[in-house]
């Protein structure tokens, strides 16, 4: 039996790496990697440094190209259905022709696997196909939304308070939902608009060198944070960001 392991590495400091997650790296036979383009090349030297730090040889390093996603189009979840769908074929046919019975293969996720991401989606979907006989596993690891908290040292949650985790389309849409909400990778800067009843906690590149952290009442801290951020992805060609909204009693 094939086994396929999804592994959690952290926001973007090797040294998130949990001893989990240390010890299924060093027990692959085959790295799963796909490609986004030159333009972020940093994500991939990341997980050839953890590969090389922690791997045991004999091992291989697959990589592909990731296929695009349209972005232009009106239809959001009908292009990412169809995005994850084609990922699916790629991965499913790595699956059959490049790992033997009895090996191990690895994807190495940014973050936390089960947050914001569509890898385990796709194992899961290439699982249902039934093509291909394996068994998968996920080693969870520290989510941009833990470092993002620990970074600007403050807590997820407040007492008798929910949190509501969302994208920054759904804010631009139907506003904030809960007292504390969590949003992830906001290309609009949708909030904006809000008044100064809203601490904005908000984190680029987590965990790397080129981090860049800004907190403050909504208001005060707006522009600075859409100019820092369109600095940012301009000097890097890509941003991933995060922040947590924060209702007040001012």
């Amino acid at each position: 039996m094939k086994r396929i392991l999804i592994i959690g590495i952290g926001a973007g400091d090797p040294d998130h790496l949990t001893l989990q997650a240390v010890k299924a790296i060093a027990a692959t036979d085959v790295f799963f990697i796909l490609d986004k383009g030159e333009v972020k090349h940093d994500l991939v030297r990341l997980r050839h440094d953890l590969i090389e730090a922690h791997a045991r040889q004999p091992y291989r390093i697959v990589t592909v190209d990731d296929p695009e996603r349209d972005r232009i189009t009106p239809a959001y979840a009908a292009a990412v259905e169809d995005w994850r769908s084609r990922r699916a074929d790629i991965c499913e046919r790595l699956f059959r022709d490049e790992l033997a019975d009895d090996q191990v293969g690895a994807f190495l996720v940014w973050g936390d696997p089960g947050l914001y991401d569509s890898t385990l989606a796709i194992v899961e979907e290439i699982h249902r196909r039934g093509s291909v006989r394996f068994d998968h596993e996920v080693i969870p690891g520290v989510s941009s939304v833990s470092a993002l908290t620990a970074r600007h040292r403050t807590g997820l949650t407040r007492l008798t308070r929910p949190v509501h985790v969302t994208t920054g389309r759904r804010l631009a849409e139907e506003g904030p939902s809960a007292d504390d909400v969590v949003v992830m990778l906001d290309a609009h800067c949708a909030f904006a608009d809000l008044g100064d009843e809203y601490d904005i906690y908000w984190g680029a590149y987590l965990g790397t060198p080129d981090e860049i952290l800004v907190a403050g009442p909504v208001p005060e801290v707006a522009d600075r944070i859409r100019e820092v951020r369109a600095e940012a992805r301009a000097r890097k060609g890509w941003i991933m960001d995060t922040y947590l909204l924060r209702k007040t009693s001012r």
